[in-house]
């Protein structure tokens, strides 16, 4: 599958993928969908692997590990990984989540990372995301429009517009429907809706990760439809672009523009492609299946086993190795320029993100960028340099645990936002397609 010709072509391909994926569990399984399409094979950690050169990937939780190894990889052949992460910020259901009063029944939930409050209210929103039942099967489910976080109305709160306080305990509990709480079950409605297999007895249900996600369609609008609005797009905005790119990469796609740096490395081999695509970025990434886990290391190791590496050839890899971490970023907001740096000032569609910082908030350094430059030029991509202004503290991605964890050198990119954190972020249509074009390069070059 070679990689979408036109931004537009990429961008609806992009929609289509965000709305497949409410949940990092469903992020993670259209991810597997497309793979297996594309001739990737799933493999089980809890088996033994017969895999040296090929197109494979790994599920774990809600992270998924796809590689493509080339024919002539060998013990001390290098990656050129891909991170980025699969969950957004929102709300998490909390156990005994059927709660409710006066006639309303509400949904008890838990706020995930750093959401903007306000924009999750007055949306159609539903729940989504695994259920683990007692015997061990895990399920995907999705409710499809459920919930909503109403406001007060004006005439109840006159000064609102001079200042909205909420509560995250008592202003944010979402109505699902009318009635009494001891007589519903919440749970019955997720068990309704599971996916694939039908209907599962809520009564087998031992445990569950469910998240609320924003249900309105990804649009395409603006002057000259330059503009794209959708929920998730921090992250899964980068997870297609590497999505995309991998499987152009593992189809040969794409033309190798002349002094490019596609070229064997010192044993003779291309570099081995890797996306990583962790969960759990927006809570600090600790967790098995997050970048400050050993999901990554674990799989880059059973790579290694399988082309005969001993400890000190894996090393050697391991230090001839890249790692782009691709998180979104910030554009400059017209209404609030002064929360920006007053020189770097990233636009939409102005190419994807170099994100540097003094003090290693993002991993980029000289060696990164120039690395970046050279592939940028290569796939004929502009890109914009991003630095926070100095009184405006620095979020930070993957890239610093990757680069601490493994010892691989990292650059941090990402795709220009503005309302980032929101229920319904926006980019400009020509950013993700630029970010996969430039991956590609990167899957292939000789870093």
């Amino acid at each position: 599958m070679p990689l979408q010709s036109t931004a537009a072509d990429h961008i609806r391909d992009l929609g289509d993928y965000v709305s497949a994926s409410p949940s990092s569990f469903h992020a993670v399984q259209e991810a597997a969908r497309r793979l297996d399409e594309a001739g990737f094979t799933g493999l089980d950690e809890l088996e033994t692997w017969d895999a040296a050169a090929g197109r494979f990937y790994v599920i774990r939780d809600g992270a998924l590990i796809a590689w493509v190894a080339p024919e002539s990889a060998g013990p001390t052949t290098g990656f050129n990984i891909l991170g980025t992460h699969t969950d957004s910020p929102s709300f998490k259901l909390k156990p005994k989540p059927t709660t409710g009063k006066f006639g309303w029944l509400q949904a008890g939930v838990e706020v995930y990372g750093g959401p903007l409050l306000n924009s999750w209210l007055d949306r159609e929103l539903q729940l989504a995301g695994r259920l683990v039942l007692l015997d061990g099967t895990q399920h995907l489910t999705a409710t499809g429009p459920l919930l909503r976080f109403p406001q007060l109305a004006i005439h109840l709160d006159r000064a609102v517009n001079e200042g909205l306080t909420l509560d995250k305990q008592q202003h944010m509990n979402p109505v699902f429907g009318l009635g009494d709480a001891a007589g519903e079950d919440l749970l019955g409605l997720l068990a309704d809706r599971v996916s694939g297999s039908g209907p599962v007895d809520p009564a087998q249900i031992g445990g569950y990760d469910v998240v609320i996600a924003d249900t309105q369609a990804p649009a395409v609008f603006g002057a000259k439809s330059e503009f794209f609005a959708s929920g998730r797009l921090d992250n899964l905005s980068a997870t297609h672009a590497g999505l995309t790119a991998l499987i152009a990469h593992a189809a040969g796609a794409g033309p190798r523009a002349e002094g490019s740096t596609d070229a064997a490395g010192a044993n003779g081999s291309a570099p081995i492609a890797v996306l990583a695509a962790f969960d759990h970025e927006e809570i600090g990434s600790a967790s098995r299946s997050g970048a400050s886990g050993p999901v990554l290391e674990d799989i880059l190791v059973r790579i290694s086993d399988g082309l005969g590496a001993s400890v000190s050839q894996r090393r050697q890899a391991l230090a001839s190795s890249f790692c782009v971490s691709a998180d979104a970023g910030h554009a400059v907001h017209p209404n609030y320029p002064e929360r920006h740096d007053p020189v770097n000032r990233p636009v939409l569609n102005g190419g994807p993100l170099l994100k540097i910082n003094a003090n290693q908030r993002y991993a980029t350094d000289a060696a990164g960028a120039a690395m970046w430059a050279r592939l940028c030029g290569e796939a004929g991509v502009p890109y914009q340099e991003f630095v926070s202004n100095n009184v405006m503290p620095c979020g930070s991605t993957i890239g610093p645990l990757t680069a601490t964890r493994l010892g691989i050198r990292t650059v941090d990119v990402g795709v220009p936002l503005l309302s980032m954190h929101s229920a319904r972020e926006l980019c400009g249509v020509e950013d993700p397609h630029s970010l996969a074009k430039v991956t590609e390069r990167f899957f292939a070059a000789n870093a």
